[in-house]
């Protein structure tokens, strides 16, 4: 088993293992970090489940909510017992209960703070079918402030037409300050595959970058 293979310099990560590791709702259940993690942020319903299913090859590993915007858990993937995929909650699901939504901004930026030199890479999802709201844009400051490498991707790229497509990377482009090392915003989908290996070559490039720093 085996994610997308990019051509470089040096040998490409390969997947041979992975699996929910555990889903933690305290600081202290969280697991030490090992060789680097890779966090996924965005909205409920944003589709970080499909992504980082899509990413790893493997069907339903991540799985969704039935209460979107309910469950209030880290959820932690082990890949190649080396790395942690790690899916946090979903923001800005207006159904949620009030103690829940009050609740995710500290649970999340307390994350970010305890992690911030274990993240090799953060990866925010935005619905490239919407504009992007304020809370995606008060999530990308946090990475900024606290210098964790980010991108930004826009998902469910599937569900817009070609020209609409256009609009929406040049929508998410406007929007969104381009990445310290260039990387500019761009659209994905889980479903037909569109940006995957390119996602997949910045995550491969982050680990070893984060591996080369610590070593």
């Amino acid at each position: 088993m085996s994610g997308p293979r990019v051509s470089s310099d040096r040998e490409d990560l390969k997947i041979d293992d992975c699996q929910f590791h555990r889903a933690a709702a305290r600081a202290e259940d969280e697991p030490r970090p090992l060789k680097g993690d890779v966090v996924f942020l965005g909205r409920s319903n944003v589709g970080k489940s499909s992504l980082i299913n899509g990413l790893l090859g493997v069907k339903g590993l991540a799985r969704t909510s039935s209460t979107p915007g309910r469950t209030q858990t880290v959820n932690f993937y082990s890949v190649n017992r080396e790395h942690f995929f790690v899916d946090l909650p979903g923001y800005g699901y207006a159904r949620a209960p009030k103690h829940i939504r009050e609740q995710w901004g500290p649970m999340v930026e307390g994350f970010l703070e305890r992690r911030r030199e274990a993240i090799a890479l953060a990866v925010v999802l935005v619905d490239a079918r919407h504009a992007p709201s304020e809370l995606d844009r008060t999530m990308l400051t946090w990475l900024v402030d606290r210098d964790i490498p980010r991108i930004v991707v826009g998902v469910k790229a599937d569900k817009l037409s070609g020209n609409d497509r256009s609009k929406a990377e040049r929508s998410l482009r406007q929007a969104f300050e381009t990445a310290d090392d260039g990387v500019a915003p761009f659209l994905t989908s889980a479903v037909t595959g569109l940006g995957m290996k390119e996602l997949w070559r910045h995550v491969d490039e982050a680990l070893h970058a984060h591996r080369d720093r610590n070593d």
